[in-house]
């Protein structure tokens, strides 16, 4: 055999040879890519049963492919690899991403304390992502129970739940477990146990556990700020707002709002005072909001007028919420001009604009102007929403206008507004006032739920009627349907006693406020009971109960008692009840007529003398009663003598108290702009 060649000789080839070579080869084998070297096989773990479990479950989710998943999960099962770690976060991310939650913790569970926090991790995430509080707890609890080693992504979903529910013993205890395992490092644990304790009330541990943070970010800064600000601890919150650094103008406006939100009005404009020198961050249309509310609410005109000036330099006198802040503004402190002014310069008038407005001329009583804007109103093409009628009929119930109310009524009924249980209940309020009780009864009965506010109205429409006994059938079926009285209501049923002479009812009715309604008497209460005992001649029982009474007796109730003494004849306890209402220098000179009457009645010279000389240092007239005529197109104001000119005394049902349904500023202004 001939011995094989050499490797020179096997390599060396002429180029002649070469070309040889080439035009016996095929074209496509010329054209072909170079041989290279076959690829290494894959290593046997990729070929593993869970990493083929593992991204069969993957995609199944992407899919959202429930047979399919569930087929490979019992396939993981029989395979021993239900707790694999590379398959059992697959399986719970599966159904949390179908929904199925229980099915998501049955898989976890059975995989008992052969799991790591991962998969626990992702059924506490989906339970605190649903607000689901309780199961948070419980996951957590069975997981700890199965000896499963939480770690830093657990406990933020877990003290976020303790503080939702209140739970602050069990933050107490993870709060404990945390220092053990040292996740306290970490600022996420740091912030959720600050966010735990300040949830729960626990403002003390809260700020112990921010003092023992070695870095506080934003988050650190705003809970603990935010937390003494609600709580309504404001000095704290301000004093603690001093040490942010780099407060932004968030946190600045989260404590205005919230001296705001507690009537702490001087404090909101110390905040924006500083935050305008410089103190804090600029001011932006947020706080120009929180601080022209803060006026409007206090009377602060001059500062008001400042925040004006700011919004007009700063370009926000344009958004429309600052424009009707400040028509409320203007309207609050009287400048009904200013605020009609601004009105008329919107090029585009929303609903909120027109409401504010009409929410003025109530605050001022101006019913024909509020009628009139309404009309206008309806004429531009603006539908009135529930604001916007619950203001009118507040004004027209204050005022008695039966033709407006009963317009107002057809536009809810026409407009389909009278599902409404505000509309409803200011309907019964307006009739009821208006004394046209059967038309107040028929809107009550119509009512599918009968709040205490309903049926408070009712009780009181009744007792100015004099028909106590109704008010008296009407609370018996309020207690019966399980509404609790308020202290309103128990003032509307102890009138409705005065009125019709109820002696026996009032009085029990006063000695179960506090033992079986838990209603606490407050002076209104008592005047009822004095203006009860007033009205039926008990008029030792009247002065009693002034006098033992844990408040200061107000001028009405004392104006009741003298009249009623000037109309039973008993100048003694009246003379007494006079000198401590004259010691009052109030303004009203009714009070001072009345005196005068009395003394006259009785002959008493003397101290007449004395009341006539006051008043006239104190320059009162006597101001002429006004009466509302009321036609069927309109109302007309007509002028009256003082009904003490009168023959005949006017008795104490005929005039309005404060008792029944006078109407004070504060009362005004929720019913004007919402509290």
């Amino acid at each position: 055999m001939r011995p094989p060649p050499t490797n020179a000789a096997a390599v060396s080839f002429s180029k002649q040879q070469l070309l040889r070579i080439r035009r016996c080869i095929p074209p496509v084998w010329r054209n072909a890519a170079p041989a290279q070297e076959p690829p290494p096989p894959p290593p046997a773990s990729s070929f593993s049963p869970a990493s083929s479990l593992s991204s069969i479950l993957y995609s199944c989710t992407a899919h959202r492919a429930l047979r399919p998943g569930e087929q490979v999960h019992a396939r993981a099962v029989t395979l021993g690899l239900g707790a694999h770690p590379s398959v059992l976060p697959k399986l719970a991310s599966f159904y949390i991403a179908l929904g199925d939650l229980p099915a998501a913790r049955a898989a976890v569970e059975q995989a008992a304390g052969k799991a790591r926090a991962f998969p626990w991790n992702l059924l506490i995430w989906s339970y605190a992502s649903d607000r689901l509080w309780k199961d948070v707890i419980m996951a957590y609890d069975k997981m700890v129970a199965l000896g499963v080693y939480a770690d830093r992504f657990t406990y933020p979903s877990v003290l976020r739940a303790c503080g939702e529910l209140r739970e602050v013993t069990i933050g107490r205890q993870i709060n404990q477990r945390i220092r053990r395992s040292r996740h306290d490092l970490d600022m996420y644990v740091w912030n959720a146990l600050v966010g735990m304790y300040v949830k729960c009330g626990e403002l003390g541990d809260a700020q112990r556990v921010f003092d023992e943070m070695a870095v506080r970010d934003v988050v650190s800064w705003n809970t603990m700020v935010s937390g003494y600000a609600s709580a309504g601890m404001w000095g704290k919150a301000f004093e603690l707002l001093q040490w942010v650094p780099g407060a932004n103008i968030v946190m600045w406006n989260a404590v205005a709002a919230g001296n705001l939100k507690a009537g702490n009005y001087d404090e909101v404009i110390r905040l924006l005072s500083q935050m305008r020198n410089g103190h804090g961050p600029s001011v932006d249309s947020v706080s120009l909001l929180i601080g022209l509310k803060a006026c409007g609410k206090s009377g602060y005109l001059r500062i008001g007028r400042e925040l004006h000036v700011v919004a007009v330099r700063l370009y926000f006198d344009r958004l429309e919420c600052v424009v009707n802040s400040l028509i409320t503004l203007y309207s609050r402190c009287r400048m009904m001009s200013c605020a009609e002014l601004l009105f008329r310069m919107c090029s585009v008038r929303s609903i909120a604009a027109w409401n504010s407005l009409l929410a003025g001329f109530a605050f001022m009583d101006q019913v024909e102007e509020a009628s009139l804007l309404f009309r206008e109103m309806i004429g531009s093409g603006v539908c009135p929403n529930d604001v916007t009628v619950l203001t009118m009929l507040s004004l027209v119930a204050r005022f008695r206008h039966l033709c407006h109310g009963r317009e107002l009524h057809c536009y809810i009924l026409r407009h389909g507004l009278g599902g409404s249980r505000l509309l409803q209940n200011s309907l019964v309020d307006m009739y009821s006032k208006s004394r046209r009780m059967r038309a107040s009864r028929i809107v009550f009965d119509r009512m599918e739920y009968r709040d205490k506010h309903a049926y408070t109205s009712l009780i009181l429409g009744y007792g100015m009627q004099r028909e106590g006994s109704v008010s008296l059938k009407l609370f018996d079926e309020m207690i019966a349907n399980s509404t609790e009285p308020d202290h309103v209501t128990m003032v509307a049923v102890l009138s409705a006693c005065s009125h019709s002479g109820l002696v026996t009812q009032g009085q029990l009715l006063f000695a179960k406020m506090y033992a079986v309604f838990g209603t606490a008497p407050r002076v209104e209460h008592f005047s009822c009971m004095v203006d009860l005992y007033s009205r039926e001649g008990l008029l030792k029982m009247a002065e009693e109960m002034i006098d033992k009474m844990p408040f200061q007796p107000t001028a009405a109730m004392l104006a009741t008692l003298v009249e009623a003494c000037l109309i039973h004849g008993n100048t003694k306890i009246g003379e007494q009840a006079a000198k401590k209402l004259l010691a009052m220098r109030t303004n009203n000179p009714g009070h001072y007529k009345l005196i005068s009457n009395m003394y006259i009645s009785a002959k008493c010279w003397p101290e007449l003398a004395k009341v006539r000389s006051l008043m006239s240092t104190m320059e009162l007239t006597m101001i002429p009663s006004h009466s509302l005529l009321e036609s069927y197109h309109d109302v007309c104001l007509l002028e009256q003598d003082d009904f003490f000119n009168h023959g005949a005394h006017c008795y104490l049902s005929d005039r309005i108290t404060d008792t029944d349904s006078s109407i004070s500023e504060e009362v005004k202004c929720s019913e004007a702009f919402g509290g």
